[in-house]
């Protein structure tokens, strides 16, 4: 399998040696350790500092699809009313997600260069009286950022969940879990956090754990079982110890930086990025600084070239980046700068071979 010297993918981002090291330890059976649930709930302490909250944090073993399709099937019942609010493909394919799980959704919909627009938001919720209301914070196929503040006042106006998508921006953006109501806040181990997919994390406040009792939803992915089978130390199934290891040392270098050092950092190296691609001759993707996402920039494919040529032209001089999806699939190319790759010298490295092929045309 090759590999790349400038990995610039938004997510799976580079993994870190530190964090690889934390996975080379043998341990115990993770469900019958008391050492295991110490470590638990190290992290989960950890993960709500990060996320500016004094919410539960479940932390299960699986990709961060996995926290999606759970949080949704958690707290919903067949005819209940989900409210979509979707800017991106992950937004509009949440109220998909929505339907397949029986519910009424409608989806208040916005263009894929912009972000929600809270009036027309908070007249369709006065409208629609959803029981769920969903967003998505960060849209990686497009690197637009969402504002949350407000939309979490207007699901507590109607009196609705907020369910939000930080996977891409968690830990590199201030996500403010409890200033912004969120009830179900999502999370991955892929991106920011710089380690495999294999963890999905979930802020879920005490109105979403009430609901989660009634809908009483069982599987795999149910967050039920982790309301009290951290402190039960009775967990659904055996956890991936050696990921928990990683995801602490992840923790603890965030903290060591300082979350407003690490958002600072998040946001020189965006600029950075978003300045030299506008200086080699690229088009942003969206335009508008101000709603760019500080963890991916996109831009529009050079003209002259096709996607997969560009890819393999870029990939030919070891700098892996990544496509985008749906509407905007051979149209848009993305920089993943977050977690491990928010690293100005490594973008530096990518945006000079990015120079180079674009010139070579």
């Amino acid at each position: 399998m090759k590999t790349y010297s400038i990995p610039l993918v938004p997510g799976p981002v580079s993994v870190p040696q530190s964090v690889r090291n934390a996975y080379l330890t043998d341990f115990g059976s993770a469900d019958l350790e008391a050492e295991f649930f110490e470590l638990y709930g190290d992290c989960e302490a950890k993960l709500q500092q990060v996320l500016e909250t004094q919410s539960d944090v479940t932390i299960q073993t699986g990709e961060g699809m996995l926290a999606l399709w759970g949080a949704l099937k958690s707290v919903l019942r067949p005819g209940d009313r989900v409210l979509a609010v979707a800017n991106g493909v992950f937004g509009y394919g949440i109220g998909d997600m929505a339907k397949q799980v029986g519910a009424e959704v409608e989806v208040i919909g916005f263009g894929y260069s912009d972000v929600p627009d809270p009036a027309q938001v908070r007249e369709a919720a006065l409208r629609f009286r959803p029981r769920l209301i969903t967003a998505v914070h960060c849209e990686t196929p497009s690197g637009t950022l969402t504002p949350l503040h407000d939309l979490g006042a207007i699901a507590r106006e109607v009196d609705a969940l907020f369910y939000v998508d930080f996977v891409a921006s968690g830990g590199g953006v201030p996500v403010r879990v409890d200033a912004c109501n969120i009830d179900l806040g999502l999370l991955g181990s892929q991106k920011v956090l710089s380690l495999p997919p294999d963890l999905s994390m979930v802020s879920v406040s005490a109105r979403a754990w009430d609901v989660i009792q009634d809908v009483n939803y069982v599987g795999y992915d149910a967050l039920a079982p982790w309301h009290t089978g951290p402190a039960d130390r009775y967990l659904p199934y055996t956890h991936n110890w050696h990921a928990m290891m990683g995801l602490q040392v992840s923790l603890d270098a965030l903290l060591t930086e300082g979350l407003a050092n690490v958002y600072r950092r998040h946001d020189e190296v965006a600029a950075f990025c978003r300045r030299r691609l506008q200086e080699i001759g690229l088009v942003l993707w969206p335009a508008r600084d101000e709603i760019a996402s500080p963890t991916v920039t996109a831009a529009k494919v050079p003209q002259g070239w096709i996607w997969p040529d560009f890819n393999a032209a870029l990939r030919s001089h070891g700098m892996v980046i990544g496509g985008s999806y749906g509407p905007l699939a051979g149209k848009v190319f993305r920089v993943g700068h977050m977690g491990s790759q928010a690293n100005e010298d490594l973008v530096a490295r990518g945006m000079e071979v990015v120079e180079k092929v674009v010139r070579s045309a």
